[in-house]
């Protein structure tokens, strides 16, 4: 059989940060994590974790002796989350590292961030960051697979990518996402940009990854795929199916099952091998390949991803609505539901106009502060390689240099660089793109981002130390901004905004969207997680920022994410912090 078949797992965990300790960013951060206690069944095994993060990272072993064992797989893991990993278990950080460095390993952008969100600043930062981590596993290989958070691609962020690594890329991405503009494009090496494309089979990968089909159904519906012509001619093409690595764990028996697809699929005489090797044998002679193959341009749809809501689109295709909170086809902000009611995503408007802010504010201030230190320094340069200091215990582990000389020497030696560049990360780390992803703002991804942004800002407020000065002042009215989240929808007018069904710009439709899901709170998450940073960081003479406030109130406890339900917590009724 011609067909060949192929599964990639995207493993990302944001963390369960509550707060960053201070540090001199001489060396990584350490941070304070939540204590809310649950437990993933996996077959006849409880895993259990102080959190939820714990619980997903401790799953890993598991999943790894099964993944081990697989042909025609490639995987991702984000960084921040392979950093986890090495922290929490060295035994099963190691056996990663062996399944990485002989299965195809992806690449993908540090922190998990909606890329084409962020400035071009941020995105050259991130690209590099992503190949120097990755540089032990795909050095020496001519084509690599790059995976985009969330599968959201512009061209201009694919081009960003493709400038910061001499290997030729296959972005993987979902089929929703492609514009076939001919039937023998399916299924083959496609180009994109200067690199190549494959999108995954959707419906396929949703029936398996929400176990809407049986091991046999999905054998079978794998098969429905075959392509007549290409078996004909005995032309190589491939089926693409991806999940999250969670996807696993959906149920007690989920990996059990995806080894079986996996192979039966063997047994029909499917031959499994990555999306990226694929294109390998298409591009060296050793697949034959259909007249004009891997030279075919294929259209892919400007900011599409592989996990919007699809019943928004007015074309067929994805888009990042999902992380707007409005459609991006008409501007229209949009309602979904949770638990049973209808919830206004107008909250992600302001979230996301929040932090588009806050990224330039402190943007302006690291690159300001890198450049009052001399004139000749190379900021971008050694925000690159601040990523050393930030991941060191990992490139340690590959001998890689994490020299402070290495380090900061685009910035002429001057240890005063390190604390701007720790910063600089932190913002970074506080782009995750979990929170804009679930439906409700009360989660404990929207407190761990705010927490870490909020961490960021203060440290700038105490960095320019100087009680007055511009700069200073600017980082506390950026803190204030973050804790008065709630007065942003009339600060910024944001009930002129259209809605899809007229009410859900509305003031009553904002305050119902933020209010708090936990009972020992009245302030919104938000303020919540802002005044628990600031409460420990802002002393002495910055002590009056938090007068107005109620520090009792800024708990870390948050609302349950509807997508971790399935997990068994030991309170089910909210996301607690012990």
């Amino acid at each position: 059989m011609m067909m060949k078949y192929a599964h990639h797992f995207h493993a990302y965990q944001p963390g369960d940060i509550v707060y960053v300790r201070d540090g001199d960013g001489s060396s990584p951060i350490e941070y304070e994590e939540r204590r809310s206690p649950v437990a993933v069944r996996i077959m006849e095994e409880e895993i259990k974790g102080q959190n939820w993060t714990r619980a997903m990272l401790h799953s890993y072993d598991r999943i790894n002796d099964v993944i081990s064992r697989l042909k025609g797989v490639s995987l991702d893991i984000e960084p921040f989350t392979f950093l986890m990993l090495m922290n929490h278990s060295a035994k099963t950080f190691n056996e990663t590292v062996e399944i990485l460095e002989e299965i195809d390993a992806v690449p993908t952008t540090p922190f998990h961030p909606i890329v084409p969100h962020l400035d071009e600043f941020e995105q050259r930062i991130l690209a590099r960051v992503a190949f120097d981590f990755y540089s032990p596993f795909i050095e020496g290989k001519g084509t690599a697979g790059f995976w985009f958070p969330e599968a959201v691609i512009t061209r201009s962020s694919a081009e960003i990518v493709e400038g910061s690594t001499s290997k030729r890329l296959v972005f993987l991405l979902d089929e929703r996402q492609l514009i076939y503009d001919f039937p023998q494009a399916k299924y083959s090496c496609n180009r994109y940009s200067r690199s190549f494309v494959f999108g995954r089979e959707w419906e396929l990968s949703d029936a398996f990854a929400f176990n809407t089909l049986d091991v046999d159904g999905l054998t079978a519906k794998t098969i429905e795929r075959a392509d007549p012509y290409k078996e004909r001619n005995e032309i190589p093409y491939l089926v693409f199916t991806a999940s999250d690595l969670e996807s696993l764990l959906g149920n007690p028996s989920q990996l059990k099952r995806f080894k079986e697809w996996m192979e039966k699929l063997e047994k029909s005489g499917v031959e499994r091998i990555s999306a990226v090797e694929f294109v390998r044998r298409k591009l060296s002679g050793k697949f034959k390949k259909i007249e004009g193959e891997c030279y075919f341009e294929m259209p892919v749809k400007e900011y599409s991803s592989w996990s919007d809501y699809f019943d928004l689109s007015v074309d067929g295709k994805t888009s990042d609505s999902r992380w707007l909170g409005y459609r991006r086809a008409d501007g229209k902000v949009f309602a979904k539901s949770v638990k049973g009611r209808r919830i206004s995503q107008i909250w992600k408007v302001a979230f996301t106009r929040l932090f588009e802010e806050l990224n330039r504010i402190i943007r302006t201030g690291v690159l300001s502060a890198l450049r009052d230190i001399h004139e000749n320094v190379n900021p971008e340069e050694f925000l690159v390689r601040y990523s050393r200091v930030f991941f060191r215990e990992y490139y340690r582990k590959f001998g890689i240099d994490t020299s402070r000389d290495y380090v900061l020497e685009p910035v002429n030696g001057d240890r005063k660089a390190l604390k701007l560049g720790r910063v600089y990360y932190l913002m970074l780390l506080a782009n995750h793109s979990c929170p804009r992803f679930w439906e409700n703002l009360d989660t404990r991804v929207t407190f761990g981002n705010v927490s870490v942004m909020s961490k960021a800002v203060t440290e700038l407020i105490r960095y320019f130390g100087s009680e007055g000065s511009e700069l200073q002042n600017l980082f506390i009215e950026a803190y204030l901004r973050i804790v008065n989240f709630e007065r942003l929808h009339k600060v910024w007018n944001l009930s002129s905004l259209p809605s899809i069904e007229g009410w859900e710009t509305r003031e009553e439709a904002w305050w119902q969207a933020i209010e708090p899901e936990v009972p020992m709170s009245r302030y919104n998450v938000v303020k919540r997680a802002a005044l628990h940073v600031g409460k420990r960081d802002l002393k002495g003479d910055l002590r009056w920022i938090l007068e107005p406030y109620d520090l009792k109130q800024a708990v870390a406890d948050t609302g349950h994410i509807p997508g971790e339900s399935h997990g068994i917590w030991e309170n089910e009724e909210w996301c607690e912090h012990r």
